[in-house]
């Protein structure tokens, strides 16, 4: 919110008769305004990572389990409460990213076992 000059955090006099110094009885009153901005914008909800993990990486049910939480922040955004749908976007980033680290060490130890198992067979 602006004060009446238009500038935040500037000293404006309060109207009345000026009689002497600042500060003394019967001289001008200074207000001064404080802005505090805060950041009104919607919390991410995460749904497209938590349908990847659902359908492509989905080890322990974490995919699933981030789909749920994603579905429960949008429901939460819609609805107005945006401290409930940081608090279930938060969930569901972190399952998303469980999952995706294990997914990927999967993958990664499988490539390992390939390779390891066709040097083996090669060496016969």
């Amino acid at each position: 919110m602006m004060n009446p000059s238009g500038y935040p955090g500037e000293a404006v006099p309060l109207q009345g008769r000026y009689d002497g110094f600042s500060g003394q009885p019967g001289g001008p009153a200074v207000v001064q305004y404080t802005t505090v901005n805060t950041s009104s914008e919607p919390p991410k909800d995460h749904i497209i990572w938590s349908l990847c993990c659902f359908i492509y990486a989905n080890p322990l049910c974490l995919g699933l389990a981030a789909l749920i939480f994603s579905i429960k922040a949008r429901d939460r955004k819609v609805a107005g409460d945006l401290e409930g749908a940081r608090h279930y976007a938060s969930t569901a980033r972190c399952l998303n990213i469980v999952a995706t680290v294990l997914f990927s060490i999967t993958i990664l130890i499988v490539m390992i076992v390939i390779i390891v198992v066709a040097v083996q067979v090669q060496r016969m």
